[in-house]
Protein backbone atom coordinates (compact mmCIF):
# COMPACT_ATOMS: atom_id res chain seq x y z
CA UNK A 1 0.00 0.00 0.00
CA UNK A 2 1.31 3.50 -0.81
CA UNK A 3 2.29 5.34 2.37
CA UNK A 4 0.87 8.73 1.39
CA UNK A 5 -0.98 9.72 4.56
CA UNK A 6 0.37 11.77 7.47
CA UNK A 7 -0.56 11.21 11.10
CA UNK A 8 -0.46 14.69 12.62
CA UNK A 9 -0.29 13.51 16.23
CA UNK A 10 1.24 10.46 17.85
CA UNK A 11 3.29 10.02 21.01
CA UNK A 12 6.28 7.73 21.41
CA UNK A 13 8.25 6.63 24.45
CA UNK A 14 10.70 3.93 25.40
CA UNK A 15 11.22 1.63 28.39
CA UNK A 16 14.94 2.47 28.14
CA UNK A 17 14.98 4.66 31.26
CA UNK A 18 18.75 4.52 31.54
CA UNK A 19 19.16 6.63 28.42
CA UNK A 20 15.83 8.47 28.62
CA UNK A 21 14.86 9.07 32.25
CA UNK A 22 11.38 10.17 33.22
CA UNK A 23 10.69 13.69 34.45
CA UNK A 24 10.29 14.36 38.15
CA UNK A 25 6.94 13.14 39.41
CA UNK A 26 6.56 10.33 36.87
CA UNK A 27 7.20 6.62 37.43
CA UNK A 28 7.13 3.54 35.23
CA UNK A 29 3.58 2.86 36.41
CA UNK A 30 2.50 6.01 34.56
CA UNK A 31 3.72 4.58 31.26
CA UNK A 32 0.63 2.98 29.77
CA UNK A 33 1.39 1.02 27.69
CA UNK A 34 4.87 0.34 29.10
CA UNK A 35 6.41 0.82 25.66
CA UNK A 36 5.43 2.63 22.48
CA UNK A 37 8.64 3.19 20.58
CA UNK A 38 9.11 4.80 17.19
CA UNK A 39 9.56 1.33 15.72
CA UNK A 40 6.30 0.13 17.25
CA UNK A 41 4.53 3.16 15.79
CA UNK A 42 5.92 2.58 12.30
CA UNK A 43 4.95 -1.09 12.43
CA UNK A 44 1.41 0.04 13.20
CA UNK A 45 0.94 3.02 10.89
CA UNK A 46 2.68 1.97 7.67
CA UNK A 47 0.27 -0.88 6.82
CA UNK A 48 -2.54 1.72 7.05
CA UNK A 49 -0.85 3.87 4.40
CA UNK A 50 0.67 6.37 6.84
CA UNK A 51 4.29 7.07 5.96
CA UNK A 52 4.99 10.17 8.01
CA UNK A 53 4.11 11.24 11.54
CA UNK A 54 4.30 14.38 13.63
CA UNK A 55 5.60 13.12 16.97
CA UNK A 56 4.24 14.79 20.09
CA UNK A 57 6.58 15.12 23.06
CA UNK A 58 5.26 12.91 25.84
CA UNK A 59 4.48 14.40 29.23
CA UNK A 60 6.49 11.62 30.91
CA UNK A 61 9.63 13.48 29.78
CA UNK A 62 8.20 16.98 30.25
CA UNK A 63 10.78 19.49 28.88
CA UNK A 64 13.45 16.91 27.97
CA UNK A 65 12.74 16.27 24.29
CA UNK A 66 15.69 13.89 23.86
CA UNK A 67 13.88 10.71 22.84
CA UNK A 68 11.66 12.46 20.33
CA UNK A 69 14.65 14.32 18.87
CA UNK A 70 16.69 11.13 18.54
CA UNK A 71 13.84 9.43 16.71
CA UNK A 72 13.46 12.38 14.34
CA UNK A 73 17.18 12.19 13.60
CA UNK A 74 17.08 8.42 13.14
CA UNK A 75 14.01 8.50 10.86
CA UNK A 76 14.35 11.93 9.30
CA UNK A 77 12.27 10.92 6.29
CA UNK A 78 9.42 9.81 8.55
CA UNK A 79 9.16 12.17 11.49
CA UNK A 80 8.95 15.78 12.55
CA UNK A 81 8.10 16.80 16.08
CA UNK A 82 6.01 18.91 18.40
CA UNK A 83 8.21 19.68 21.39
CA UNK A 84 7.61 21.14 24.82
CA UNK A 85 9.50 24.08 26.27
CA UNK A 86 8.88 25.70 29.63
CA UNK A 87 6.83 28.89 29.15
CA UNK A 88 7.86 30.01 32.63
CA UNK A 89 11.59 29.74 31.90
CA UNK A 90 13.54 32.94 31.17
CA UNK A 91 13.92 32.50 27.39
CA UNK A 92 11.46 30.05 25.80
CA UNK A 93 12.02 31.74 22.44
CA UNK A 94 15.70 30.74 22.52
CA UNK A 95 14.68 27.14 23.22
CA UNK A 96 12.28 27.27 20.27
CA UNK A 97 15.00 28.53 17.94
CA UNK A 98 17.44 25.88 19.14
CA UNK A 99 14.96 23.09 18.37
CA UNK A 100 13.96 24.31 14.90
CA UNK A 101 16.92 22.77 12.99
CA UNK A 102 16.32 19.50 14.81
CA UNK A 103 12.96 18.97 13.13
CA UNK A 104 10.69 20.52 15.74
CA UNK A 105 7.89 22.21 13.83
CA UNK A 106 5.51 22.98 16.71
CA UNK A 107 5.25 23.25 20.49
CA UNK A 108 2.57 21.86 22.75
CA UNK A 109 1.05 24.44 25.09
CA UNK A 110 -1.59 23.92 27.78
CA UNK A 111 -2.84 25.38 31.09
CA UNK A 112 -0.85 22.81 33.07
CA UNK A 113 2.44 24.33 31.92
CA UNK A 114 1.40 27.90 32.67
CA UNK A 115 0.07 26.95 36.11
CA UNK A 116 -2.99 29.10 35.45
CA UNK A 117 -6.70 28.29 35.18
CA UNK A 118 -8.14 28.05 31.64
CA UNK A 119 -9.64 31.54 31.86
CA UNK A 120 -6.16 33.08 31.91
CA UNK A 121 -3.91 30.26 30.86
CA UNK A 122 -2.04 32.31 28.25
CA UNK A 123 -1.34 35.29 30.52
CA UNK A 124 2.24 34.37 31.58
CA UNK A 125 4.83 36.53 29.84
CA UNK A 126 6.53 33.45 28.45
CA UNK A 127 3.55 32.72 26.25
CA UNK A 128 3.68 36.25 24.85
CA UNK A 129 7.30 35.52 23.98
CA UNK A 130 6.42 32.17 22.40
CA UNK A 131 3.60 33.64 20.29
CA UNK A 132 5.90 36.40 19.06
CA UNK A 133 8.66 33.93 18.19
CA UNK A 134 6.26 31.53 16.46
CA UNK A 135 4.99 34.36 14.28
CA UNK A 136 8.56 34.75 12.98
CA UNK A 137 9.69 31.13 12.92
CA UNK A 138 6.37 29.65 11.71
CA UNK A 139 6.65 26.96 14.36
CA UNK A 140 3.04 26.28 15.34
CA UNK A 141 1.73 26.39 18.88
CA UNK A 142 -0.38 23.30 19.49
CA UNK A 143 -3.04 23.71 22.18
CA UNK A 144 -4.14 20.88 24.45
CA UNK A 145 -7.30 22.50 25.80
CA UNK A 146 -11.02 22.04 26.15
CA UNK A 147 -13.58 24.75 25.29
CA UNK A 148 -12.87 26.65 28.50
CA UNK A 149 -9.50 27.54 26.97
CA UNK A 150 -10.85 28.90 23.67
CA UNK A 151 -11.30 32.56 24.77
CA UNK A 152 -7.62 32.89 25.61
CA UNK A 153 -6.68 31.50 22.19
CA UNK A 154 -9.00 34.07 20.62
CA UNK A 155 -7.34 36.86 22.59
CA UNK A 156 -3.79 35.83 21.73
CA UNK A 157 -4.52 35.20 18.05
CA UNK A 158 -6.02 38.68 17.84
CA UNK A 159 -2.76 40.08 19.25
CA UNK A 160 -0.53 37.77 17.18
CA UNK A 161 -2.44 37.16 13.92
CA UNK A 162 0.59 35.70 12.12
CA UNK A 163 1.24 32.95 14.68
CA UNK A 164 0.19 29.49 13.47
CA UNK A 165 -1.93 27.83 16.16
CA UNK A 166 -3.31 24.29 16.27
CA UNK A 167 -6.27 23.10 18.34
CA UNK A 168 -5.61 19.47 19.26
CA UNK A 169 -8.27 16.75 19.42
CA UNK A 170 -11.17 18.90 18.14
CA UNK A 171 -10.79 21.00 21.27
CA UNK A 172 -11.68 17.91 23.32
CA UNK A 173 -15.35 18.56 22.58
CA UNK A 174 -17.37 15.58 23.80
CA UNK A 175 -14.67 14.20 26.07
CA UNK A 176 -17.32 13.84 28.80
CA UNK A 177 -19.62 12.02 26.38
CA UNK A 178 -21.74 15.05 25.41
CA UNK A 179 -21.15 17.14 22.28
CA UNK A 180 -22.61 20.54 23.13
CA UNK A 181 -23.70 22.94 20.40
CA UNK A 182 -22.24 25.87 22.34
CA UNK A 183 -18.82 24.21 22.37
CA UNK A 184 -18.99 23.43 18.66
CA UNK A 185 -19.99 27.02 17.91
CA UNK A 186 -17.12 28.34 20.03
CA UNK A 187 -14.59 26.18 18.17
CA UNK A 188 -16.00 27.20 14.80
CA UNK A 189 -15.89 30.89 15.75
CA UNK A 190 -12.13 30.62 16.20
CA UNK A 191 -11.90 29.97 12.46
CA UNK A 192 -12.07 33.76 11.94
CA UNK A 193 -8.35 33.67 12.71
CA UNK A 194 -6.75 32.64 9.43
CA UNK A 195 -3.81 30.88 11.10
CA UNK A 196 -5.73 28.54 13.41
CA UNK A 197 -5.79 24.87 12.40
CA UNK A 198 -7.69 21.93 13.91
CA UNK A 199 -6.55 18.36 14.44
CA UNK A 200 -9.39 15.95 13.80
CA UNK A 201 -8.84 12.79 15.81
CA UNK A 202 -8.61 11.18 19.23
CA UNK A 203 -11.96 9.65 18.31
CA UNK A 204 -11.59 6.98 20.97
CA UNK A 205 -11.98 9.72 23.62
CA UNK A 206 -14.85 11.79 22.20
CA UNK A 207 -18.63 11.44 22.08
CA UNK A 208 -19.80 7.86 22.33
CA UNK A 209 -16.15 6.73 22.18
CA UNK A 210 -17.17 3.72 20.13
CA UNK A 211 -16.09 2.71 16.60
CA UNK A 212 -16.94 3.51 13.88
CA UNK A 213 -17.38 6.96 15.52
CA UNK A 214 -20.23 8.01 13.23
CA UNK A 215 -21.69 10.15 16.03
CA UNK A 216 -18.75 12.54 15.52
CA UNK A 217 -19.74 13.16 11.91
CA UNK A 218 -21.87 16.28 12.55
CA UNK A 219 -19.11 17.85 14.66
CA UNK A 220 -16.49 17.18 12.01
CA UNK A 221 -18.79 18.46 9.26
CA UNK A 222 -19.23 21.81 11.04
CA UNK A 223 -15.51 22.14 11.74
CA UNK A 224 -14.54 21.43 8.14
CA UNK A 225 -17.23 23.81 6.88
CA UNK A 226 -15.88 26.57 9.14
CA UNK A 227 -12.14 26.09 8.69
CA UNK A 228 -12.01 24.49 5.28
CA UNK A 229 -10.18 21.23 4.73
CA UNK A 230 -6.90 23.10 4.16
CA UNK A 231 -6.86 23.97 7.88
CA UNK A 232 -7.85 20.53 9.17
CA UNK A 233 -5.59 17.51 9.65
CA UNK A 234 -6.19 13.97 10.82
CA UNK A 235 -4.47 12.62 13.92
CA UNK A 236 -4.55 9.20 15.56
CA UNK A 237 -3.36 10.20 19.05
CA UNK A 238 -1.54 6.89 19.35
CA UNK A 239 -0.88 4.87 21.35
CA UNK A 240 -4.06 5.80 23.20
CA UNK A 241 -6.15 5.16 20.09
CA UNK A 242 -4.98 1.56 19.98
CA UNK A 243 -5.38 0.60 23.64
CA UNK A 244 -8.95 -0.61 23.11
CA UNK A 245 -9.59 0.37 19.48
CA UNK A 246 -7.54 0.08 16.28
CA UNK A 247 -5.47 2.42 14.16
CA UNK A 248 -7.50 1.65 11.06
CA UNK A 249 -10.76 2.52 12.83
CA UNK A 250 -9.44 6.04 13.32
CA UNK A 251 -8.25 6.70 9.79
CA UNK A 252 -11.28 4.94 8.29
CA UNK A 253 -13.68 7.56 9.67
CA UNK A 254 -12.06 10.21 7.46
CA UNK A 255 -11.07 7.96 4.58
CA UNK A 256 -14.27 5.96 4.16
CA UNK A 257 -17.27 7.02 6.24
CA UNK A 258 -17.95 10.76 5.97
CA UNK A 259 -19.85 11.27 2.71
CA UNK A 260 -19.74 15.07 2.98
CA UNK A 261 -15.98 15.00 2.43
CA UNK A 262 -14.86 15.29 -1.18
CA UNK A 263 -11.76 13.52 -2.43
CA UNK A 264 -9.98 16.87 -2.30
CA UNK A 265 -11.07 17.35 1.33
CA UNK A 266 -9.70 13.94 2.23
CA UNK A 267 -6.41 14.68 0.48
CA UNK A 268 -5.93 17.81 2.57
CA UNK A 269 -7.09 16.33 5.87
CA UNK A 270 -5.13 13.10 5.53
CA UNK A 271 -1.96 14.51 3.96
CA UNK A 272 -1.60 17.98 2.55
CA UNK A 273 -2.48 20.19 5.53
CA UNK A 274 0.04 18.51 7.82
CA UNK A 275 2.55 18.36 4.98
CA UNK A 276 2.24 22.11 4.37
CA UNK A 277 2.20 23.18 8.03
CA UNK A 278 4.52 20.67 9.67
CA UNK A 279 6.73 19.01 7.04
CA UNK A 280 8.01 22.18 5.41
CA UNK A 281 11.78 22.56 5.05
Amino acid sequence: MPETYIDAHSHVWTPDLAHYPLAKGFTVTDMKPPSFTAEELLKLCRPAGVGRVNLIQMSYYQFDNSYMLDMIKLYSDRFVGTGIVDPLAPHPDVAMRDLAPKGVRAFRIQPFFSKQPPAKWLEPAGYQTMFAEAAKSKQALSCLIDPSGFPEVDRMCTTFPDTPVIIDHLGRIGVDGTIRDTDVEALCLLSKHANIYVKIGAFYALGKKTPPYDDLGPLIKKVVASYGSKRCMWESDCPFQVVDHTYNQSIALIRDRLDFLTNDDKAWILTKTAETLLFHK
